[in-house]
């Protein structure tokens, strides 16, 4: 049972992943539109974020780490993470009001289609120097920066969907928009920023690697 625990919790947040798309697709912002989905969307992604860090936690202290739990844990975290982005930037977050009213920024979320282009593009990095990497028979293992990455995505995210919920375009809760827009900023320099230690750490190994022949 120790053996296949940790892999059956990455195999459950997928499912939560799944479970919390579906949720969250019924919510589409507007006036008394209901918040139950996105209440119900939070507890699902606060729930699939705790199996991330226990099937780690259980791998290591069990010594049970596979191939299995290497290759899909983060594959695992990418589809719910950039998934939820992706939601938040889609057309169920536009504010009709602030369309109309030619405002630059348009979506309740505070997250627009270029900040996943931009998070995306840092992942399929990361993701080519490590299938680099292993194919030369070098190291690749996750950094301090990558895991700091996760967590701050993964704080954020729920953060988001609660402040949507309590709604920040109200004239009460004007000040929410000002939090909303400094945690998903951060988000977004935090990701691209933890990216940089792999590619710093793929050159100095590719380059001691060619001094060694």
């Amino acid at each position: 049972m120790r053996q296949h625990l940790p892999n059956l919790l990455t195999v459950l947040r997928l499912i939560l992943a799944a479970v919390f798309f579906v949720v969250l697709n019924q919510y589409r912002y507007g006036h008394n539109a209901a918040t139950w989905p996105l209440w119900y969307s939070t507890a699902l992604f606060i729930l699939a974020s705790i199996t991330d860090w226990l099937d780690g936690h259980l791998a290591r202290k069990w010594r049970v780490e596979t191939t299995f739990g290497r290759i899909m844990d983060p594959f695992c975290d990418k589809v719910l993470v950039i998934g939820a982005l992706i939601y938040l930037a889609g057309a169920r977050f536009v504010d009709p009001k602030m369309v109309q009213q030619g405002e630059f920024h348009t979506m309740v979320s505070g997250i627009y289609p270029w900040m996943i282009a931009v998070v995306l593009a840092r992942e399929l990095l990361v993701t080519g120097i490590r299938g680099e990497m292993e194919s030369r028979g070098m190291q690749f293992g996750a950094k301090l920066s990558g895991k700091l990455k996760t967590i701050v995505q993964l704080a954020a995210i729920p953060i988001i969907l609660a402040i949507v919920a309590l709604d920040p375009h109200t004239p009460d809760h004007r000040w929410m928009t000002i939090v909303r827009t400094v945690l998903v900023y951060a988000t977004v320099v935090v990701t691209v920023a933890s990216g940089t230690p792999y590619i710093i750490s793929v050159a100095i190994s590719m380059r001691n690697q060619n001094d060694n022949r």
